[in-house]
This record gives structure tokens, C-alpha cells and sequence, in this order.
């Protein structure tokens, strides 16, 4: 029986470390809930091959992994270097436009983009390889911008450029991610993440690309920039959910003000009911060493105690050498986080809708009589929504689905633990079904109290209601319609 489930979902990205059929097995065993896949780096066949991998488990898995693909966006890099030189402190460089092609020199760096001259001026920063170099444009020359290092380092091929402050002539969605979306779509992906996301109108564009073809994916707002902090309680209103993404977001923002960003926009998707994920460095030491800092285990901590959605590795569990120790940490200090109770946004917050009416009482009456789970019979996850929406306290929320498709979505919703039934025209056989599984695997105590969202029938019409049971109340029937998650 699991005596305890953990609320905040976990996010992997895979790479060479995790690609493998078994390594996949292992990291799902140890507590991921969602496989990412890093559009910045592999290939079509490489993603497709984890895809492949991913729904080969989950054909047999209790709890299946959902797939997020995440772009690329519009990235700004150097060109390639025929050998890494050294920029010191108080070095003049020049930068210059050009193509993929152009061949660095020790005084000369080239630039990607083309309108670079055009949007920076004298005194503004251009920071390399995450913020390691930064350099201040001091004069614009008929070559392009002449520079000075604030901030030395090596200087290597295809760096990434940030321009802090600065709103890049760029599209949301470049002719890449338009291509890996539709890639993603054909493939049954579950979620697309749009990197550096700074309108609500962003959002829109590919939810349109989205539904063009056909596609379930949910979008998930990547806020990266000073654009999406500003603008970020109407870009979390057009999303699926909502990414700080601490990466790109810490060299575009003051440092500092790193951690009240990421409080903001977690609360603001909690009041809003939309899923919140905090992303980098989350146990970044990792990659090498075989324990986490104490800072790390904070952060962590912290982001549990934010009661955000999802936290997710990248290099961790791409690169790193102890990719399986990563996630069983995360599994660990976020347990521990949430057994000590957390900022109570979410369940604070106002609902005029009348399934959102229904989701906080029973949510409310869950927490005062110390249920062990809210069970919701959900056909598309609506429902299942507005119950995460208020973030039960004590009990886990047991979601039956008769799709596949939703099943995997709400692999990313706290506290929610989704299986696969089959549904009757008679609600009461749909209960008894669920209830038939919950029994057959041991999902909460022998005993233990339910509270019950699903429809009923009122003569000839049904209606959402609200009941409070002991799992011993509906005994396990002799034929179990029981049925597993499937890649269809």
C-alpha cells in the first residue's frame, strides 16, 4: 500500500545519461512523473527513439510518464572558434553580424542576429554562456560594437547570448520549433513548452499551431525574459501552466530579484488554477557529485513549500553521473517539505464557477475530516482540475479517467494520481469500478475515508454531487472491469 503519495511531480529531462529502455525504467521507478525533451539539442530520430522507449513502459506501467517537448525558441549564439582564446577583465572586442559560418578571431566576435545594431546603443550589456561573460557596448563602429569585458572568461564555439533589458526583433515560434511541435504532435507528445514566452499572444500562436494539427498538447509558458515577467499573470491566463525557467530568466533579470520572481508567478498560477514548474539548478552539483549542496536542498525545499507543481532537472539527469540519486533526493526533500505543510495560495482562492464551487467544498470537507483521498471520476480532467485547484492538504487525489490521452496530462497536476477505468451508463458502476481498483492495489488503508466527486443519477438526469465514503462500504465485486494505460 503506498502510505504516503507525493504531491509535487517531478520533471526529467532526457538525455544520454537516461536514454536507455532501462535507465528510462529506473528514473520512472525512482519518482519521475514527466519525461522532457530538449529540442536545443539531438535530433528528430534521437527524440523519436525516447518517445518509442517512453510508450513501451508506459504500455505496462501503473503510472504512466507523460512527454513534454520543450523548443528551442529564439536563441541568439556566437559563431565557431577555430581555438577557445581568453577575454580578460578591461579587453576591448569588437561584435559584428554574420552568418553560422564566420570564423571567430581573438578580437572579433560574431553574432547571429541580424538587427543587433540596430537594438543595442552604447552602455548596454551583452552576456555570454549564461552570464559567465559579460560585456558592455562602449561604441557602435562601421564593423558593428565595440566592447569591453566587465566579466572575463573562455571564450568558445556557438556560445549563447543573452541581451538583457532588451526586446529581440525575433519570433515566438521560429521555423525550428514550428517544426518540432508538428514532430511532437504526430508523435503523441502531451505538452509543448514555449521558450522565452512574452505575451499571452505567444501562447495563443501556438495553441493555434497546436490545434492546426490535430494535437492534445497542453502549452506551458516559459517565462525567461524581463517581457514575461512583465506581462506574466496574462501569459499564465493563456497557458496550460506556467515554467520559471531560472536558466535564461537569471541573466535577463537582476539576480536577486531571482527569488521574488519565482514567487510571484507561482502564486499567481495558484490563485489562477494553472500548473506552476520551477526549472535549473535545481540539484545542479549533482552532474558531478553523488550528494546535493545544503544550499540545493533548500531551493528545493523551497519550491515545495511554494506548493508549485512540478520541479524539474535538466543537466542532472542528461548528463550527470548520478541521474537515478537526483530524482530519489528530489523524491525525498519534497516529502519531507509537504509532511510540514505549505503557503496556502491555492486554497484561498476565489472560484465563481459552479464545478469550481463543487471541487473547494469537497476539497474543504476532505481536509476537515482527514480524508485519505478525494476520488474524482473525470472524463476529460475538468474535474480533476478544479479539485488540484485548491491543493487538498492531507488526502491524495485519486483521478479516474476512461482516456489515455488525459491520464498522461494529469501526471503534471499536484497531488494527482490518475488511472484508467472503464466508465458505465450507471455512475454507481463507474464508482464501484474505481473503487474495485483502488482495493485491488492497495491505493489507501483498508478503511479509509473517501470523498467522492463524480455525477449521480437524479431520476432521469445526473448531477454533480459530492459523497463521503469508507473504502469497506462498496465491496470488491467479483468481475473487476480494470484496464491499463495504453500509448493509443
Amino acid at each position: 500500500m503506498k502510505t504516503t503519495y507525493r504531491k509535487t511531480k517531478i520533471i526529467c529531462t532526457i538525455g544520454p545519461a537516461t536514454n536507455s529502455l532501462e535507465k528510462l525504467a529506473e528514473i520512472a521507478e525512482a519518482g519521475m512523473s514527466i519525461a522532457r525533451l530538449n529540442m536545443s539539442h539531438g535530433d528528430h530520430a534521437s527524440h523519436l527513439d525516447v518517445i518509442q522507449k517512453i510508450h513501451k513502459l508506459n504500455e505496462k506501467a501503473e503510472i504512466p510518464t507523460a512527454i513534454l517537448l520543450d523548443t528551442q525558441g529564439p536563441e541568439i549564439r556566437t559563431g565557431d572558434v577555430e581555438e577557445s582564446f581568453t577575454l580578460n577583465v578591461g579587453d576591448t572586442i569588437d561584435i559584428s553580424v554574420g552568418g553560422g559560418q564566420d570564423i571567430e578571431e581573438k578580437s572579433r566576435i560574431v553574432v547571429n542576429y541580424r538587427d543587433l545594431m540596430k537594438d543595442m546603443n552604447p552602455g548596454d550589456r551583452i552576456t555570454v554562456d549564461n552570464g559567465l561573460i559579460n560585456l558592455d557596448v562602449i561604441e557602435k563602429t562601421t564593423f558593428g560594437l565595440k566592447c569591453v569585458v566587465v566579466d572575463g572568461g573562455v571564450m568558445k564555439s556557438r556560445r549563447h547570448i543573452n541581451l538583457p533589458g532588451i526586446r529581440v526583433n525575433l519570433p515566438a515560434i521560429t521555423a525550428k520549433d514550428e517544426a518540432d511541435i508538428i514532430f511532437g504532435i504526430q508523435n503523441n507528445v502531451d505538452f509543448v513548452a514555449l521558450s522565452f514566452c512574452r505575451s499571452a499572444e505567444d501562447v495563443e500562436e501556438c495553441k493555434r499551431l497546436i490545434s492546426r494539427h490535430n494535437g492534445h498538447a497542453k502549452v506551458i509558458a516559459k517565462i525567461e525574459d524581463q517581457f514575461g515577467v512583465q506581462n506574466y499573470k496574462e501569459i499564465i491566463t493563456a497557458a496550460h501552466g506556467v515554467m520559471v525557467a531560472r536558466g535564461d530568466l537569471g541573466v535577463e533579470v537582476p539576480i536577486e530579484e531571482l527569488p521574488i520572481i519565482q514567487r510571484k508567478i507561482v502564486k499567481e498560477a495558484a490563485t489562477q488554477g494553472k500548473r506552476a514548474i520551477v526549472a535549473t539548478h535545481l540539484l545542479e552539483s549533482m552532474i558531478e557529485n553523488p550528494l546535493p549542496t545544503r544550499a540545493e536542498v533548500t531551493d528545493v525545499a523551497n519550491a515545495a513549500y511554494e506548493e508549485a507543481d512540478c520541479v524539474m532537472l535538466s543537466g542532472e539527469t542528461t548528463i550527470g553521473k548520478y541521474p537515478i540519486k537526483a530524482v530519489q533526493y528530489l523524491d525525498k526533500i519534497t516529502r519531507r517539505t509537504e509532511a510540514s505543510g505549505g503557503l496556502a495560495w491555492a486554497r484561498t482562492r476565489k472560484c465563481k464557477d459552479e464545478k469550481g464551487q463543487l471541487a473547494k467544498a469537497a476539497v474543504e470537507l476532505a481536509d476537515s475530516i482527514v480524508a485519505d483521498a478525494i476520488v474524482v471520476i473525470t472524463r476529460r480532467g475538468i474535474m480533476a482540475d478544479h479539485v488540484t485547484n485548491f491543493h487538498p492538504v492531507k488526502p491524495v487525489i485519486l483521478a479516474f479517467t476512461n482516456m489515455s490521452t488525459v491520464r498522461r496530462r494529469l501526471s503534471m497536476n499536484r497531488g494527482v494520481y490518475t488511472y484508467r477505468i472503464d466508465f458505465s451508463n450507471d455512475p454507481e458502476k463507474t464508482i464501484q469500478n474505481a473503487f474495485n481498483l483502488i482495493q485491488k492495489r492497495n491505493l489507501i488503508r483498508k478503511g479509509g475515508t473517501i470523498v467522492i466527486v463524480s455525477d449521480i443519477l437524479a431520476g432521469d438526469n445526473r448531477v454533480d454531487a459530492i459523497q463521503v465514503r469508507s473504502l469497506d462500504s462498496v465491496s470488491q465485486a467479483e468481475n473487476e472491469n480494470e484496464t491499463t494505460d495504453t500509448v493509443n
